[in-house]
Parts: structure tokens; sequence; C-alpha cells
């Protein structure tokens, strides 16, 4: 799944408009003459592959905040235009300039092809799972993969309607299977002797808030960061280096170096 913004559909009349900061960029937007030519524009021949990308508009959702992941397909862009009477492409428009031209749509690219996560909960409860993500660098600006973690907890094991995975083995595949899978037998598990890398977790409030996008990598580049609340305490090695969201000064961590044992597990 994917996030898009208003600057995502490339085209040359969007191009006029986004160079402004923000604010001066959402009143050009909203101005009548300028939202029709940009709705009539067509892309560039080097951009027509994410144009089309972003104009499938049968799995492209109103995000939310509280963010919705798994969305119904009478709340698709298209349907929703359907039963509005307008066009799909207007409704993209007007929906990416609510929150002061901030707002993030939903694109389910992937293990979507019912409108449901089945797909991805019969991978999740596999024997030979081992929930993880990872994106570094490539497509910050589409998807944030940080807070699956908070994700599987919240969602699959307390919020889902149907099909909720016990929430013992969520903590284990968080945990143990990955510490096993890489070999570091001094984690994964609360005994006397272990490494005491914690998260103290208020269950009833764990939950996550709509992704935004910041502007903090070199030459003002852009990432998606998502925050989230029910996080009493993280520890590593038995010390706290976060109490309720806050960070404190503490930083115990260590590079974990790639040992012979490490290298055997990995094969």
């Amino acid at each position: 799944m994917s996030i898009i913004e208003a600057q995502d559909v490339p085209c040359p009349a969007c191009g006029t408009v986004h160079t402004f900061p923000v604010a001066h960029s959402l009143l050009a937007d909203r101005r009548e003459d300028l939202r029709a030519a940009i709705l009539a524009d067509t892309p560039e021949p080097r951009g027509m592959l994410f144009y089309r990308l972003a104009r499938a508009f049968s799995i492209i959702y109103p995000l939310g905040d509280p963010p919705n992941y798994e969305p119904d397909a009478s709340s698709s862009l298209e349907a929703m235009a359907a039963a509005r009477g307008v066009s799909a492409d207007a409704l993209a428009y007007d929906l990416l300039l609510e929150q002061d031209g901030h707002a993030l749509l939903l694109q389910t690219i992937a293990n979507y092809g019912d409108r449901n996560l089945e797909a991805a909960r019969e991978m999740l409860v596999d024997p030979a799972t081992v929930p993880a993500l990872g994106d570094g660098g490539a497509h910050y600006g589409m998807i944030c993969d940080s807070t699956y973690t908070t994700f599987m907890l919240s969602y699959w094991g307390r919020d889902r309607r149907s099909g909720r995975i016990p929430l013992a083995e969520l903590v284990r595949g968080l945990t143990a299977k990955p510490a096993s899978l890489l070999g570091l037998a001094d984690r994964g598990h609360i005994a006397t002797g272990m490494k005491a890398d914690l998260n103290v977790i208020d269950f009833d409030r764990l939950s996550l808030k709509a992704p935004r996008m910041v502007r903090d990598l070199p030459s003002g580049g852009r990432r998606l960061t998502q925050d989230a609340s029910g996080y009493v305490a993280t520890l590593v090695s038995g010390e706290a280096i976060q109490r309720d969201g806050a960070p404190t000064q503490a930083l115990p961590g260590r590079m974990v170096e790639r040992s012979s044992r490490l290298a055997m597990a990995a094969e």
C-alpha cells in the first residue's frame, strides 16, 4: 500500500503551482480557473506511468485519521465519485486540499485483490512467516514501514471485526521469532540473563495517527512519518530510552555485528 499526496500527480500545470510554499500553493490550487486547467491537463510522456497509477481510482481511498488500512470497495474514489455524480479526478483534487493541503490518500497496490486483508492474514498466520517490512530509501515519500509493529498489535490483535490474531502469537512474531531467525539468543524473551529490550504498552490506548509528510532529508527531501500513542516506555538493555512518547537522553543501543553464528542462522 502506498500514500498519495497532491504533488504525486505529475502534470505541467501542477508544476506551476507546487514550486511555491504550501500556503501559497494551497491558495492557488483553490482558484477555479487553475483547478479546471489542472484537471484538464495531461502529463508529459516521462510521467505517464505515475499519472496512470495516480488515477487508478478503483484502488484509491481517503486515508482518514485514524487511518483506515482495510477500506471496502464502496469507499474507493471511483465509487464515491459515481455516487456523487462527479469525476474521480475532481473528487481526488478536492480531497487532497483538505487539512490545509496536507491530506493523504491510500492506494492499495498489492495484496488487496479481494478488497480486504485476508490474503495478508493468511500469510501472517503461516508458521513459516516472520513479519517484517523495510523500504529505506527509494520510497520514503510513498510508504511508512516503521509503524507496522503498532498496526500488528492494535489492528490484528484488537480492532479488526473478525479474524483477529491471538495477541500472544503477535507478540511472539514480533520478538522471539525474528530473534531466533537472526541467531540473537540473548533477546526475544523475558527471562533472567536476557538483554531486557522491552516495550511497556498500554494496550487499550495503543493507536496510530495518520501519516504526515516531513521534509527533513538533505536538499529538502520528503519522507512519511507516523506517530503512535500507548507506549508507556521503551527499554534497551533495561534502560529507558523513551517514556510516554518522549525520548530520554539515554542511548544504550549498540551495533549488532554479524558473527559466524548469525551468518549460519541467516543461511
